[in-house]
């Protein structure tokens, strides 16, 4: 019984890694919306084995570093690699050009401030951290933003079209990229005093499930994923740490 405990949060997080290279392969297949809806299963499936592990009293060592593992995969190496192609299927940025190696340095310095992020959470994952993180968590910056907005910048092409994604593209890996190594404090999913704030998460999780289940909506992904950016940066920034 003891095993089935732990098998039932570490098969979430084996099944995300994997989806996370589905998603690389994927994109370099030129299915890029595929390859964004996967790294937004990605995101339901770690949220699935978070809860898994705290309702079966299963969180170790091991899992935690299995999930950082996976997480830097999906969350990290697959965005990555979707802006990139996006950015040359969507953006018109020409391989070997100069904007294609400043989006590539972009999505490279991505990549490893995720690496960073994940690696400073394992260390510090023992102390009292108070419903808060210290900088941007992965899986907001590559599963809630990026993957989000390519799936709209797809369904909205006229849009991307008059955009310049050459620019905006390696603007938005290295503000994330800062965000997630920053020590800024950013808010938990987790129960709150305030019955409003408690109801709200739990309607915008089932939101984002059945937009990622059914496949629709990516508008609706994108805008919770700008608001929550912005309103857990204001909230973390306006309160006292206790």
């Amino acid at each position: 019984m003891s095993i089935l405990r732990y098998t039932v949060p570490n098969s979430f997080t084996a099944l995300s890694l994997l989806l996370g290279v589905a998603s690389i392969v994927t994109t370099q297949l030129g299915d890029l919306e595929l390859a964004a809806w996967i790294i937004v299963w990605c995101g339901l499936l770690d949220v699935m084995d978070g809860v898994s592990a705290r309702l079966l009293r299963a969180t170790s060592s091991f899992g935690a570093e299995f999930d950082s593992m996976a997480d830097l995969v999906s969350f990290g190496v697959a965005p990555a690699v979707l802006v990139l192609n996006a950015g040359m299927q969507i953006g018109g940025i020409e391989y070997e050009s100069p904007q294609f190696w400043v989006l590539l340095l972009a999505i490279a310095i991505f990549a490893l401030a995720g690496a960073m992020r994940l690696a400073r959470f394992n260390l510090t994952a023992e102390e009292v951290t108070d419903g808060w993180f210290a900088g941007i968590p992965i899986t907001a910056a590559g599963g809630g933003l990026v993957s989000s907005l390519v799936l709209v910048l797809i369904h909205h092409n006229d849009v991307a079209s008059v955009l310049p994604l050459h620019l905006y593209f390696p603007v938005l890996m290295f503000v994330l990229a800062m965000l997630m190594v920053s020590r800024i404090r950013f808010p938990k999913a987790k129960r709150r005093e305030s019955n409003f704030i408690n109801v709200f998460q739990a309607l915008a999780i089932a939101g984002i499930y059945y937009c990622g289940i059914t496949r629709s909506y990516p508008e609706y992904l994108l805008g919770m994923g700008l608001f929550l950016m912005i309103a857990g940066i204001i909230a973390g920034r306006i309160t006292r740490p206790s």
